[in-house]
C-alpha cells in the first residue's frame, strides 16, 4: 500500500511539473439575447470537450482544458436553423452547419479572444483581436494567476452603430440594424489594410484610419496585425473568465480590484464612448476620428 501510495504521489508530482494540470474558461454572457460561443484549437493542438454551444442571456459555462493549449473564442449572434435544418448565424458564423463548429474559425467579421497557454517561459499569452472585425462587446479577465502582469483586456464598446458606414454589416440584407463593423481588409482587399505584399512587415504596415477607429474605442484590443506592443498581456498558471457583453462599469471595477499600473492604457476611452453614443444615428467617419487624434 505504502508502495502505491509513493507512486501516486510521484506521478502527480511529475503531472505538476510537466504542466498538464488543466485550466479553464468561464464564459459569460451580459448581453441581453443569446450568444452562441464557438472555440477553435489551433494546430497541434488538443480538441476540447466542445466547440460551440448555445449561452442564453445571464448564462454562463465553465470550459476545462488542458494548459499547453492554444487557439481562439468568439461569440456568434442571430443564429438559427433555415428551412433545411442547417444551423447558421448572422454574425460570426463558423460554417459547421450545426450550433458545435467542429474545427471551423470565425467568418469575419468577429471580435476574437486568442490564448496560447503554457508557451515561452511558462507563461499564457493572450489577446483580444478587431483585426478580422467586431461584432460583440468583450472582456477577458485573468483569475489566479502567479506570473505575469495577469491584466484584463479586451473591447467593452459597441462599435456597431458608429461603425463607418463602408465598413458596417446591417442586419435584412443591409437594411436594417447594424450587427458587426468589418475590417478594412476584409472591406476593400487592399495590401496596406491587409498588412500583406509590400507592406507585410512592421516597418511597412502601418495603422490606419480605419484601425484608429477600433483603437481608439479600444486602447488594449489588437486592431492590426502588427499592434503587439499594446494588445499581447501575458500570465502564468490562471483561469480565465471571458465576458460577453460586459457592462459599462466593468472595467473600473477589473482595474480598482487589480491594482494595475498607471503605465497601462485604459480598458476603455471614455472620450470615444461619448462620441459613439452621440454619433450612433450615423455619424460621419471624420466625425469621430478627428476628436480622439
Amino acid at each position: 500500500m505504502d508502495r502505491l501510495l509513493a507512486v501516486a504521489v510521484a506521478v502527480a508530482v511529475l503531472c505538476l511539473l510537466s504542466g498538464v494540470h488543466s485550466t479553464s474558461f468561464k464564459i459569460v454572457n451580459k448581453c441581453r439575447h443569446t450568444v452562441w460561443p464557438g472555440l477553435l484549437s489551433g494546430a497541434n493542438t488538443a480538441q476540447l470537450p466542445t466547440t460551440g454551444f448555445a449561452l442564453p442571456s445571464g448564462a454562463s459555462r465553465t470550459v476545462p482544458l488542458p494548459r499547453s493549449w492554444s487557439g481562439r473564442i468568439w461569440g456568434r449572434t442571430l443564429c438559427g436553423r433555415d428551412s433545411q435544418g442547417r444551423f447558421a448565424c448572422g454574425t460570426g458564423d463558423c460554417g459547421s452547419g450545426e450550433v458545435e463548429c467542429g474545427g471551423g474559425g470565425a467568418k469575419p467579421p468577429a471580435t476574437l479572444a486568442e490564448f496560447t497557454l503554457n508557451g515561452a517561459d511558462g507563461l499564457d499569452f493572450y489577446d483580444v483581436s478587431l483585426v478580422d472585425g467586431y461584432n460583440l462587446p468583450m472582456l477577458v479577465v485573468a483569475r489566479g494567476g502567479k506570473r505575469g502582469g495577469c491584466s484584463a483586456t479586451g473591447c467593452l464598446v459597441d462599435l456597431n452603430g458608429a461603425c463607418p458606414a463602408q465598413l458596417k454589416v446591417a442586419s435584412g440584407n443591409g437594411t436594417g440594424r447594424a450587427v458587426a463593423c468589418r475590417s478594412a481588409c476584409e472591406a476593400f482587399g487592399d495590401p496596406q489594410y491587409c498588412c500583406s505584399g509590400p507592406y507585410a512587415t512592421p516597418d511597412t504596415c502601418q495603422p490606419s484610419p480605419y484601425s484608429l477607429f477600433f483603437k481608439n474605442a479600444c486602447p488594449r484590443s489588437y486592431s492590426y496585425a502588427y499592434d503587439d506592443k499594446t494588445s499581447t498581456y501575458t500570465c502564468a498558471g490562471a483561469d480565465y473568465i471571458i465576458i460577453f457583453c460586459p457592462l459599462p462599469y466593468t472595467s473600473q471595477k477589473v482595474l480598482t480590484a487589480r491594482k494595475e499600473s498607471a503605465k497601462l492604457l485604459p480598458l476603455v476611452n471614455k472620450t470615444t464612448m461619448y462620441l459613439m453614443s452621440k454619433y450612433a444615428s450615423g455619424a460621419s467617419f471624420s466625425a469621430w476620428t478627428l476628436p480622439g487624434r
